[in-house]
């Protein structure tokens, strides 16, 4: 008989509470003076938490169909402008090819890009355009090539005075495009590591510290008031700290298919047209 993973369900609660608290925020609600518009974040947290929950159990079927060993996704809440730092699945067992390692790493990124892509068509539809005075002082999102497309073909091209007021869905489509991005960082252990570990090898370690450094510059010149993301410099020393190095295959000698290889390819190209430089600032 199988246990029922309580952890897993009240982590999922939580932090749909807390999604749904930032949603609620994000309209400048008081939910502790009138906790029942709580339910005016729904739009935002509903969003975010299927483009998390299909990204991660995407993970986890592609390692039950490899025959792995992966627990079921943690859902992690924080007290944050979106209400979550994101969700995880724990491999349990060795990958034992590198058609594997790629079925997983790009399983979550490519299903969580697809729902991400309408939300962000939806939101799109149904936002505002507002005067820039009216976003004085605000946090302004920054544009990843693919958003300024979706932008620019379903708002239409907007002079410097005015900016996009993002509705709610659009917002949480930003985000899984954001996390997207970074999930596909060829670095470490993250989705684009595992990628790039079963097309480089060894040599994805050089990718890797390459990588950490432009992040670290990136996040030095915008501390000096240069171009960047300070954020940058921190997921720089996450990374350091969560390590390069990747766990070896069991059967690297087991070649790839073409099929795999176009997979990494199209996770790549996801990467490049997702990938914010600087995703925040203040306006």
């Amino acid at each position: 008989m199988k246990k029922v993973p309580y952890f897993h369900i009240l982590l999922f609660v939580i932090t749909f509470l807390t999604t749904l608290s930032a949603g609620a925020l994000q309209k400048g609600i008081n939910i502790f003076e009138f906790p029942r518009k709580l339910l005016d974040g729904l739009p935002f947290a509903g969003t975010l938490m299927i483009i998390l929950t299909i990204h991660e159990l995407s993970h986890y079927i592609a390692s039950k169909r490899q025959h792995i060993t992966a627990t079921l996704p943690y859902f992690i809440p924080a007290p944050s402008l979106i209400g979550t730092f994101g969700a995880f699945i724990k491999m349990k067992s060795p990958i034992i090819t590198r058609s594997a390692l790629i079925d997983i790493g790009a399983s979550g990124p490519i299903a969580g890009f697809i729902v991400s892509l309408i939300a962000c068509i939806v939101g799109l539809s149904m936002s505002h355009i507002v005067p820039l005075a009216k976003v004085d002082g605000s946090l302004v999102l920054g544009d990843s090539l693919l958003f300024s497309f979706l932008s620019r073909v379903i708002v239409g091209d907007l002079p410097d005075s005015v900016d996009i007021l993002l509705h709610p869905v659009a917002f949480a489509g930003w985000i899984g495009l954001f996390v997207t991005s970074m999930n596909l960082l060829p670095i470490g252990q993250l989705d684009g590591g595992h990628i790039a570990f079963a097309i480089l090898g060894d040599r994805h370690r050089y990718v890797s510290i390459t990588l950490i450094a432009v992040l670290a510059m990136f996040g030095f010149y915008a501390i000096i008031g240069l171009y960047g993301w300070e954020g940058w410099g921190l997921w720089a020393l996450i990374m350091l700290f969560l390590g390069i190095k990747h766990p070896p295959v069991l059967y690297w000698e087991m070649p790839l298919d073409h099929t795999r290889k176009y997979i990494a390819l199209v996770s790549l190209f996801i990467f490049i047209i997702t990938f914010i430089p600087v995703p925040f600032k203040i306006l």
